[in-house]
């Protein structure tokens, strides 16, 4: 994927390579960005005329802005889609979520995991039963996101990050830094020590082209969004970045 591209698989990108399936992430970590229906029904039916099977991750479906983002179940049932209650409803370690698989193989993958993991936790189930009911409260977090996302997309550019895809959902943005740096990891490593800031690697989502890219998380509340900006500010103004 690439920039251009909003850091998403095109149809070009199944022709041309072999495949047996491909994993799309909309909205996307790490850059947050989303396909549009006519984008995905491409992905999905060239992915069928090659005979990849095709796999939707919708972990951060409900954390988005400016537009819904589309389920693949809303073009094909010939599809296998994952979700969670990980981060919409804010239950990372709660280690409970689902899947939609096409109606024959649904025996084949409740045998998977039967063997892997049997069920999630009891009480991860109840928990995740009552967060369902919790629309009001879930709405707050995705207004703060929203905040917290224009306040980076106004900032970047005037601390010397210009080239990055705005983030469509999640809570995310994939930062180029190729002009600073071409090893991700000592950057990171450097801002954490000089100012304070944890920022992830790209090398932890791309081995061979995240050394050039940095992902900066907005699941904060807003004072420490501000204050975090603020401090990679001045990082990048004592280097001279800007």
């Amino acid at each position: 994927t690439s920039l251009e591209n909003k850091f998403q698989p095109m149809k070009n990108d199944i022709l041309s390579n072999s495949l047996d399936g491909l994993l799309v992430a909309s909205p996307s970590n790490p850059s947050g960005t989303m396909l549009d229906y006519n984008e995905l029904a491409d992905l999905i039916e060239t992915s069928n005329s090659v005979g990849a099977n095709f796999i939707s991750d919708e972990i951060y479906h409900g954390i988005q802005y400016d537009k819904k983002a589309v389920s693949a179940l809303e073009i094909t049932d010939q599809c296998y889609v994952i979700n969670s209650f990980s981060k919409f409803f804010s239950m990372t370690g709660w280690r409970v979520g689902w899947m939609v698989v096409p109606e024959d193989h649904i025996r084949v993958v409740e045998r998977l995991a039967q063997n892997l993991f049997i069920c999630p936790p009891h009480i991860s189930q109840v928990a995740a039963l009552e967060a369902l009911s919790c629309e009001n409260e879930l709405s707050q977090y995705i207004e703060i996101y929203r905040k917290n996302r224009q306040i980076i997309m106004h900032e970047l550019p005037q601390i010397g990050f210009q080239n990055f895809a705005p983030p469509d959902g999640a809570f995310y943005f994939y930062v180029d830094i190729s002009r600073y740096s071409d090893d991700s990891l000592s950057f990171c490593d450097d801002v954490l020590e000089e100012v304070g800031v944890a920022i992830t690697p790209g090398v932890d989502f791309d081995p061979e082209r995240g050394n050039t890219t940095i992902r900066i998380s907005y699941a904060r509340s807003t004072d420490e969004i501000s204050e975090g900006i603020n401090r990679l500010g001045n990082f990048m103004k004592k280097r001279g970045y800007f």
